[in-house]
């Protein structure tokens, strides 16, 4: 087992000890998200406005073959294109009506800003409302940033989610009270979830993103919500300016976290305690068991999280107290405290939290702390692994079923393969 890194000193006597980094940067931007975003919102397209670049990245990302049908795409705008900025406006208007006079079936565009210069120029958000009142009512047009100078790449959900906040039908307090799971899951997940809500005698409750764009949950004062990822910040605030009110919680990771999480909506809507642990006994009992499987490869082993797409806290949380692995450094892009609270206090108080990077300055504590696994971006993998370090790539844990009960086994196991990998390779 490997020695703790030195603890940096805390921000304050509420909070969790801090390392604060800004530095060089190894992360993804946030036009990734296109690639589980466009999956699970089947009524809508992802229209980026960048350069070759963006296009290479999106098609490298999603694997999608040349004769395929995805719901993105990218319109490519180079230096010529802006010769003058209303040739720019008017040749994006064409590939917009042609896009959809293509894809009929298409009931939301989300023109999706990108980082070249070329790009920056534009104002989409006018552009956004110029087509958007040219194709309504059949299509809605909205408009976000993915990128990578303002978002890292778990960010570009939280920006598209945000966009449709404003778009959501307004309720008042003679409506239903309603909850809204908000990020983008599996369908397998959310319908495990929409089944346990059932089960516990919870309803009307809705998703957002829902697998149809066109059908946006209502919001108001009887609205609450519970966040199903912990990078959705921006959206998050703008449903509480909508009058919604966010039920704190755990992030259903782990038996622990969605115990917590389903928990915090059964107190809510006022289930009974003891049906409470009935309904999800057979549920818990099922998770126990998958993880009983890896929890004596983890337990023991030491870890090291690069911060890449915020989720690195509540995962940390289950990796320690469900599967016992030792937390050396654990780093986030962003530590939102106000979301983040339940999981820090069940962090050992001796961990390393450190926010934003120097990537530099941290491979260096990688190096010095030689952890048994590294949780790390794509381009720093390859590296660490030359180097003799077991690696763990950063977005398969945002790409993968991770989510509840029955994902519990499945997410010890994707932390349990690198050190089988090394195991056998050792061999």
């Amino acid at each position: 087992m490997n020695a703790q890194l030195p603890i940096a000193a805390s921000n304050g006597s509420d909070c969790a000890p801090v390392l604060k980094e800004r530095g060089q940067r190894e992360v993804f931007c946030g036009l990734t998200g296109i690639i589980w975003l466009h999956r699970k919102m089947q009524d809508a397209f992802f229209l980026v406005v960048g350069s070759r670049t963006c296009a290479h990245l999106l098609q490298s990302a999603a694997g999608v073959m040349i004769f395929a049908e995805p719901r993105f795409a990218t319109a490519i705008m180079e230096e010529r294109d802006l010769a003058g900025l209303a040739d720019a406006n008017e040749e994006l208007d064409r590939i917009v009506d042609q896009l959809l006079a293509r894809r009929p079936e298409i009931k939301s565009l989300f023109l999706v800003g990108s980082c070249p210069s070329e790009v920056i120029k534009l104002d989409l958000a006018k552009a956004a409302q110029r087509l958007g009142a040219k194709h309504a009512p059949e299509v809605r047009i909205l408009n976000y940033s993915g990128s990578g100078i303002e978002t890292t790449f778990t960010e570009g959900e939280d920006a598209c989610l945000a966009s449709l906040v404003p778009e959501m039908p307004a309720l008042t307090d003679d409506d239903v009270a309603n909850l809204i799971i908000v990020g983008s899951l599996p369908d397998i997940v959310e319908d495990q979830f929409m089944r346990l809500f059932a089960e516990l005698g919870i309803g009307n409750v809705a998703s957002l993103p829902e697998r149809a764009v066109s059908d946006l949950p209502g919001i108001g004062p009887n609205t609450r919500f519970l966040l199903a990822q912990p990078f959705l910040g921006d959206t998050a605030q703008a449903l509480k300016e909508r009058g919604a009110q966010r039920l704190d919680a755990l992030f259903p990771f782990g038996v622990e976290g969605t115990t917590a999480w389903l928990q915090a909506a059964a107190t809510e809507y006022g289930i009974d305690e003891t049906h409470f642990a009935e309904t999800l006994r057979p549920y818990q009992a099922r998770a126990e068991k998958a993880m009983a499987h890896q929890r004596a490869r983890l337990a023991g082993k030491s870890i090291f999280f690069m911060p890449d797409s915020q989720l690195e806290i509540p995962l940390a949380r289950f990796l320690s107290r469900e599967l016992g692995m030792v937390l050396t450094e654990v780093g986030t892009p962003y530590l939102h405290r106000s979301h983040m609270d339940r999981e820090l206090a069940l962090l050992p108080a001796d961990v390393q939290i450190s926010e934003g990077q120097d990537v530099d300055l941290q491979l260096d504590r990688v190096r010095s702390a030689q952890p048994d696994l590294t949780v790390c971006g794509l381009g720093l993998a390859n590296p660490l692994e030359s180097e003799g370090l077991s690696t763990k790539w950063a977005i398969e844990l945002v790409f993968s079923p991770i989510h509840g009960f029955d994902q519990a086994g499945d997410l010890a196991e994707l932390f349990a393969r690198p050190l089988r990998r090394r195991d056998v390779l050792r061999v």
